[in-house]
């Protein structure tokens, strides 16, 4: 059994989330809620093998033999009903990395890319940084939930001639786990339109009880035929720093056009730890990940009564998947600015405000739950106390 309250000190490691906040603009003890890591250690067979791959002291080049492909088809085959073709595979060092591939891959300077904000910001980013059009089919809020506009999608989709449809499933930060008949009706638009997906999957183990998480690709070969699926053992296991990432392309062509932007960057060989590291995950942390659902799924009943005890103005939007909670702050009516201020300056915590996600999260902020009770319990303490002020 794995002790998730253990607090782990990641102060001075160069960690990102802890060490980094006087370069950001931010007190050097603010307690960090933002980045999505989480401060739990990897499961015992990923540090096992890391140790032992250490022991050879020669990191010279590496790349993924056929069992480690054998390893991910299991894995998705036994988790999620879906087995990737024997050649799909792309390892890239990250998502993001391959949302940038792919948008060069996949369309021209100019051409339209579209998003469904409030959603992960590195997507617009993304866009904008490769010079390509950015349109938004934003997300609708009902009665606590969001949903799709499906006619605005399809519309925009007419309208900006859109070339790619960046999907987030399970979506970040609304926490929303895609239906498989909402995904059906997405790909029918986009065949329709002749528009390819790149599916950001990377949060898909993170799927509350009595929800699941349909992998695109799965839908149909139709759709597989058009869509770029990506997926890390990095949100999964812990191992973001590892910088490892697969990447599944069935269509041939679009494989090519891919692997050609990812030559063209100067990639080539990944991260050899990160290919270990990542083996050993999906081989023997199966344990380790259902221990770690049921701590999340603790820590976040426990939220839920701690705000709606001392912070009932602060609504949750109830989430289906993820270990982000999308909190709405907008009954207090403050701008974007005196919200930030209250949380970072008066709690003393760092979240990811609402508005980088897009203009829909204004008056949210995204708040990380992976971490010990202790920890998140201080954190909420803080803010009461700043909102009692």
């Amino acid at each position: 059994m794995t002790n998730f309250d253990n607090i782990i000190n990641r102060r001075n490691t160069s960690s990102l989330k802890y060490d980094f906040a006087v370069e950001r603009g931010y007190a050097a003890d603010i307690l960090p809620f933002w980045v999505a890591d989480m401060d739990f250690p990897a499961p015992p067979a990923v540090i096992d093998e890391l140790v032992r791959c250490s022991q050879y002291g020669i990191f010279g080049y590496t790349d993924a033999k056929s069992d480690y492909r054998e390893t991910l088809h299991k894995w998705f085959s036994e988790h999620h009903g879906w087995t990737p073709s024997a050649n799909s595979l792309i390892i890239t060092p990250g998502v993001v990395y391959a949302i940038c591939s792919a948008i060069r891959a996949l369309t021209e300077p100019g051409e339209a890319v579209l998003i469904q904000p409030p959603v992960y910001y590195p997507f617009s980013e993304s866009i904008r940084d490769n010079h390509r059009e950015l349109v938004n089919n934003p997300l609708v809020l009902k009665n606590g939930r969001y949903e799709i506009d499906f006619d605005d999608f399809e519309q925009k989709i007419i309208d900006h001639q859109v070339k790619l449809f960046l999907l987030c499933s399970p979506q970040n930060p609304t926490g929303r786990v895609w239906l498989r008949e909402e995904l059906l009706r997405l790909g029918e638009i986009c065949l329709k339109h002749h528009v390819y997906i790149v599916a950001d999957e990377i949060h898909h183990e993170f799927v509350r009880h009595g929800f699941k998480h349909t992998v695109f690709a799965s839908l149909s070969p139709e759709l597989a035929d058009i869509t770029i699926t990506c997926t890390s053992p990095s949100k999964t296991f812990n191992l973001a720093g590892l910088q490892v990432s697969n990447i599944f392309i069935e269509n041939q062509h679009l494989r090519r056009q891919f692997r050609h932007e990812v030559n063209a960057s100067g990639y080539s060989q990944p991260n050899a730890l990160g290919l270990f590291a990542g083996k050993a995950a999906y081989d023997h942390g199966d344990a380790w990940l259902n221990e770690l659902r049921s701590y999340l799924e603790s820590n976040l009943q426990k939220t839920k009564a701690f705000l709606a005890k001392h912070l009932p103005k602060v609504k949750l939007i109830e989430p289906e998947g993820t270990y982000l909670l999308w909190l709405s702050f907008n009954d207090y009516a403050l701008s974007d600015k005196e919200l930030d201020e209250i949380i970072t300056k008066k709690a003393g915590i760092w979240l990811d405000s609402g508005h980088i996600f897009g203009s829909e999260g204004q008056g949210f902020q995204r708040i990380n739950i992976a971490c010990p009770w202790a920890t998140l319990e201080k954190g909420l303490v803080q803010l009461k106390t700043a909102f009692a002020e």
